[in-house]
């Protein structure tokens, strides 16, 4: 009989563990033991803490730059202090697989995985692979991609198109208790703007700075990411949060529209919902450029608008949001036509196929 215990890892954002909490409970129906590995102080660890019967290891991560920096010169030893704590960890649970969702933390879980032999899957959700999941990928047996056209930034013989994995959760939401949480009427269409689980400081202080004008039209649901609140303010229509996880499928529930930062997660969720979407993709100046990519696709596709940050201002963005109004029934149509995969099942199948 196979080993039925299942190691994760993945952090930095919540994009890096979104997925692997969509795959937990399922495993764990099955009778798996859950362990995850992630930072010290990372959002991973505050994400994880809060399911069920999951024992999390944290462990010493570099950060993975692009510039320069002193801290690139201390980074390889937290790295390999990583290894040998993850290696220790693995040698300890004994999994029968680790499945990777990548940022920075997981990339000395991958390579002490392979040192111990233990099969390794990671997920890429970008059009193109992030940096942490490029020095992964020589190290694992399985690549598993969001985008079919990822397939051409991978190896071929390892990866394979899965599509995008969405949590069964947010299609249990409640318009009542969406209503309550914000104490809104179903008067005007609700905006939900999301800036990422850091936040954008410059989105945040253009709504702030139009929202008089923005509550004429809508509701708003503003989620500004952590340290981001501004207590100050008190309208009637206007809600926000500095993060929202087990209440954010009863807000979807009544979210007409929402302005969001173009991580592949997030716009595959709003994708399946069927909530159009004005995606503002953080810029190449502070990024690889992934979300402008994976903006692009979705715009061609005409699943949602985009606006460039460098372009962002008030009156462009007020603008942009009474076109995204009128855009938003033809928006639908367009996702009436995608086709959703069977991704989850198809992940939950890899994974018992490569498992020890």
């Amino acid at each position: 009989m196979k080993n039925k215990r299942m190691l994760f890892t993945g952090g930095g954002t919540a994009g890096h563990v979104t997925v692997n909490m969509a795959l937990i409970p399922i495993f764990q129906k099955e009778g798996y033991t859950i362990d995850y590995i992630g930072s010290h102080d990372g959002i991973e660890r505050e994400l994880i803490g809060q399911m069920n019967d999951v024992t999390y290891h944290s462990i010493s991560t570099g950060k993975l730059r692009r510039y320069m920096s002193i801290e690139n010169f201390k980074d390889p030893f937290k790295v390999m202090k990583g290894v040998m704590q993850a290696w220790r960890i693995i040698g300890k649970t004994k999994p029968s697989i680790i499945f990777s969702k990548g940022g920075f933390v997981s990339v000395p879980v991958v390579l002490a995985a392979k040192l111990r032999r233990i099969p390794t899957i990671i997920h890429e959700s970008d059009y193109t692979p992030g940096l942490a999941n490029k020095l992964s990928i020589p190290f694992v047996n399985q690549v598993l991609t969001t985008f079919p056209e990822t397939l051409e930034y991978v190896p071929e013989k390892k990866s394979t198109y899965v599509g995008a994995v969405v949590r069964e959760e947010l299609f249990t939401g409640s318009e009542e208790v969406g209503y309550q949480l914000t104490g809104f009427t179903k008067r005007k269409p609700v905006l939900l703007i999301m800036g990422g689980s850091s936040g954008s400081e410059k989105l945040n202080t253009i709504i702030r700075n139009c929202l008089d004008d923005i509550l004429q039209h809508f509701q708003v649901i503003h989620i500004c990411g952590t340290g981001h609140l501004d207590p100050a303010i008190k309208q009637e229509g206007y809600v926000q949060y500095e993060y929202v996880q087990d209440e954010l499928k009863d807000m979807f529930a009544i979210t007409d529209y929402v302005v969001s930062r173009a991580g592949s997660n997030a716009i595959f969720e709003f994708l399946a919902l069927q909530i159009p979407m004005l995606l503002i993709p953080l810029s190449r100046a502070a990024s690889r450029g992934d979300q402008i990519v994976n903006a692009k696709s979705f715009a061609k596709q005409r699943f949602a608008q985009v606006i460039e940050e460098e372009s962002l201002e008030e009156e462009s963005f007020v603008s942009e949001l009474e076109q995204l109004k009128q855009m938003g029934p033809i928006i639908v149509d367009h996702m009436q036509n995608y086709k959703q995969s069977e991704a989850l099942s198809k992940v939950v199948e890899i994974i018992h196929k490569h498992r020890k």
